[in-house]
C-alpha cells in the first residue's frame, strides 16, 4: 500500500468532511449559488487544500457543483436565490498534497415532504450498502449490485449514465463504479485501490438531459422529478474498506 498516497487522501478527506459539516449549517434560504460556491473557496485554500475544479483540465465555472431540484449533477453555481423547499446536491473534489477526494451530499432546505425525506433517506442508505461491500477480491459488481438492490426497493429510479470511478493522482481514473451491476462480475478490488461511490437516484424516471447553450455542464432530470446524489471515496484496507471523507 502507497503510505503517502493514504496519508495524503485520508488528511484531505478530513478537510472535505469538515468544509462539508460547515457547509450543511451555512446553507439556507435567501443564499445564491454564487455566494455559496465563493464561501467553498475561501474554506478550501484556508484549509490549505487545493480547488480542483478551478484547474485548466477541468475548467469548470465554480469551485463545487450546486444541483438544486431536478437539476442532478454538475450544477454551475447561480445567482439565483434559494428558497425554503428547495433539495440541493453538492458535489465538492479538492487537492491535497497532489492527490484528489471526492464526495457528495443531498439536502433539503427547510423542512422536507415526505417524498423528499424517502428520496434522500433510501439514496444514502443505498451509498453505504454499497460501501458495505467493499473488501479485497470483492467485485465492481458488488457494490453496483447492492446500489441498485436499495434504489430499485424503495422505487427509485436508477441513474445508470452517470457513474462513480477509481480517484488518487487524478479525479477521475479506472475502474468505473457504477449504480447498477452483476454480484461477481468486474475489476477485483485491491488493498491500497481508491474509489469513489456514488449513488445518483431520482424520484421520477431515470433519464437525463444536459442544459446546452452557455452552460454545457449541468445534468437534469428529462421529467423535471428530484433527483439525489451522495458520495464518499474509499479506501480498500487488508480487512474491508476506511471511508476517506466522513467525519
Amino acid at each position: 500500500m502507497d503510505k503517502r498516497k493514504v496519508e495524503a487522501m485520508r488528511e484531505g478527506g478530513k478537510i472535505m468532511a469538515q468544509i462539508f459539516s460547515e457547509l450543511r449549517d451555512y446553507t439556507q434560504a435567501g443564499l445564491t449559488g454564487k455566494e455559496i460556491d465563493a464561501w467553498v473557496a475561501k474554506k478550501i485554500v484556508d484549509y490549505g487544500a487545493g480547488v480542483a475544479y478551478y484547474e485548466p483540465e477541468v475548467d469548470f465555472p465554480g469551485s463545487i457543483c450546486i444541483s438544486v431540484n431536478d437539476e442532478l449533477i454538475h450544477g454551475i453555481p447561480k445567482d439565483i436565490v434559494l428558497e425554503e423547499g428547495d433539495k440541493v446536491s453538492y458535489d465538492l473534489v479538492i487537492k491535497y498534497m497532489g492527490y484528489y477526494v471526492d464526495s457528495a451530499f443531498t439536502m433539503i432546505i427547510g423542512k422536507p415532504t415526505a417524498a423528499q425525506k424517502h428520496l434522500l433517506n433510501i439514496t444514502e442508505s443505498s451509498l453505504y450498502e454499497g460501501i458495505a461491500q467493499v473488501k479485497p477480491g470483492a467485485k465492481i459488481g458488488d457494490i453496483g449490485a447492492a446500489v441498485q438492490k436499495v434504489l430499485e426497493k424503495g422505487k427509485l429510479g436508477v441513474i445508470k449514465n452517470y457513474v462513480g470511478h477509481g480517484i488518487g493522482k487524478s479525479m477521475h481514473m479506472e475502474p468505473e463504479v457504477p449504480n447498477y451491476g452483476r454480484k461477481g462480475h468486474g475489476y477485483t478490488l485491491q488493498v491500497g485501490d481508491t474509489i469513489c461511490i456514488e449513488p445518483m437516484s431520482s424520484l421520477g424516471k431515470p433519464d437525463t438531459v444536459v442544459v446546452e447553450g452557455d452552460d454545457g455542464w449541468t445534468v437534469c432530470l428529462k421529467d423535471g422529478s428530484l433527483g439525489a446524489h451522495f458520495e464518499h471515496t474509499v479506501l480498500v484496507t487488508e480487512d474491508g474498506y476506511e471511508i476517506l471523507t466522513q467525519a
